[in-house]
């Protein structure tokens, strides 16, 4: 398998992140912006996509927008919360 051409938009006027794979939607990632505070609920990666670490990709880039975007973050989805247990570095956004 070759390197995957992925990209990662930033839907705001649908409160999403969507990952995609050559151009085509493998996942996204849900929230819902409480003033400060971003509510992240739903995460999913499409199955024929499943395996190839987009999850984690998907993720580390919502988390650095987040960031930047001075907003704190509710991993109320269970795949945000594991990956921000699992790495101290994001801790800060809680």
């Amino acid at each position: 398998v070759g390197a995957m051409n992925t990209t990662i938009e930033h839907q705001p006027e649908k409160s999403r992140f969507v990952i995609a794979v050559d151009g085509e939607e493998a996942g996204r990632a849900e929230y819902f912006d409480r003033g400060s505070k971003r509510d992240f609920h739903h995460t999913v990666i499409d199955e024929k996509f499943r395996g190839n670490g987009l999850s984690s990709t998907l993720i580390t880039a919502v988390l650095d927008e987040s960031r930047q975007a001075d907003k704190k973050v509710i991993p109320s989805c269970p795949a945000v919360s594991h990956f921000i247990d699992k790495h101290e570095e994001y801790q800060d956004l809680l």
